[in-house]
């Protein structure tokens, strides 16, 4: 039950910002308590153990779930994931009845303004990274003893520009040579 006092969580997404909004989203997942689940960091690179590869293989996989989405960098590290997730359109501003492939024409200006309320759920980025962290719990409970796998939230960061997105793409390349032993 939903108590005021004890449940006040703070959201940590912009107020009336459309995460369905096509962009570039630095996005980083950490493990239920910081458990190294996906492998180890030698000499400064990540070895992958097989839970691992099944968290790079789920994330290389989200565009086959979400058409409208492309991958850029991203590292699988022991206790934490980065990437960069870039949305190419808003899926909510497109005529689905019509198309192949999931591609479809854009809608016109009327069309939009008619649609300007809807928003599917299903098409933003926390839906994006749920789908992502289910394949990866699901594996994981058939597998291996790990019953939670992920902190409760993830964090994001809009990238705004160029420059920005260079150097978070640096960041997530060097960050297994920059891991330090906990």
């Amino acid at each position: 039950m939903y108590n005021p006092l004890i449940h006040n969580r703070q959201s940590r997404r912009l107020k009336g910002y459309d995460y369905a909004s096509a962009g570039l989203y630095f996005i980083t997942l950490n493990t239920e308590n910081s458990e190294r689940l996906f492998g180890e960091i030698k000499n400064g690179v990540m070895l992958l153990n097989e839970a691992g590869s099944i968290a790079q293989k789920c994330w290389l996989e989200i565009p086959e779930h979400f058409p409208h989405i492309a991958l850029h960098d991203f590292v699988i590290m022991p206790d934490h994931i980065h990437g960069v997730i870039e949305i190419l359109y808003n899926p909510n501003l497109i005529d689905h009845s019509v198309g192949a492939n999931n591609y479809s024409p854009r809608l016109n200006q009327t069309d939009m303004n008619q649609q300007s309320n809807f928003r599917s759920p299903s098409k933003t980025i926390g839906s994006i990274i749920r789908g992502f962290k289910i394949g990866v719990t699901k594996w994981m409970r058939q597998h291996t003893f790990v019953y939670k796998v992920w902190q409760r939230d993830y964090y994001e960061r809009i990238i705004h520009d160029t420059e920005a997105l260079h150097r978070i793409c640096q960041y997530i390349r060097d960050n297994p040579k920059n891991w330090k032993e906990k």
